[in-house]
C-alpha cells in the first residue's frame, strides 16, 4: 500500500478506536448502540478502507470488549464477512446512497453471527438477541448514511486514499 493509503486507513482505525472508547458502554452486549460503526460506510466510497475499518473493530474488541476472545473472532469475523459482501455487491450499485443503504441491510442482517457469539457467550435467546443488535445495527448505520454522505460533499473520501 502507498503511504497515503497507509495514513488515511490509520486515521480511520484511530478514529474508530476512539469513538468506540467514548461509546463503550452502550457498544458491547445484548443491545448495541456502536456508533463508530458509521465508518463502515467508507466502504463505499472506496473498498481501500477495508483495513482501517478491520483495524479499528480489532484494536477496539481487544482493549474494550469484555467478551475477550469471542469479540475478536466474531465481531472482527462479522466485519470482515460484511464488507466483503458489500464490496462485491456495490459492482453493480453505482449510486452511493443506494450503495450505503445496501450496506446498511448486509450489516444490520450479519448481525446474526454477533448474536451467535452472544448466545455463546451468555446464553441468550438467538432471535431476540438478533433482533436487538440489529436494530442497534440498523440506527447506527442509517443515521450514518445522511452523516457520512454529507462529510463526503466536503472532504471527498476517495480522494484521501490511493486509487
Amino acid at each position: 500500500m502507498k503511504i497515503k493509503t497507509i495514513t488515511a486507513n490509520a486515521i480511520v482505525a484511530a478514529l474508530y478506536v476512539a469513538l468506540g472508547l467514548l461509546v463503550a458502554p452502550i457498544a458491547f452486549g445484548a443491545i448495541q448502540f456502536r456508533l463508530p460503526e458509521i465508518f463502515n460506510h467508507l466502504i463505499v466510497f472506496n473498498k481501500k478502507y477495508f483495513w482501517g475499518i478491520i483495524v479499528g473493530v480489532f484494536v477496539t474488541n481487544l482493549f474494550f470488549s469484555s467478551l475477550g476472545w469471542y469479540d475478536l473472532v466474531f465481531g472482527v469475523g462479522q466485519s470482515v464477512i460484511s464488507l466483503l459482501i458489500t464490496i462485491i455487491l456495490a459492482k453493480f450499485v453505482k449510486n452511493t446512497i443506494w450503495r450505503m443503504v445496501l450496506n446498511t441491510i448486509v450489516f444490520t442482517f450479519t448481525m446474526a453471527i454477533i448474536a451467535f457469539e452472544l448466545v455463546l457467550v451468555f446464553d441468550l435467546p438467538f432471535f431476540y438477541t438478533w433482533l436487538t443488535c440489529a436494530i442497534g445495527e440498523l440506527l447506527v448505520m442509517g443515521i450514518g448514511i445522511p452523516l457520512m454522505y454529507g462529510i463526503d460533499q466536503k472532504v471527498h473520501f476517495n480522494r484521501l486514499i490511493e486509487k
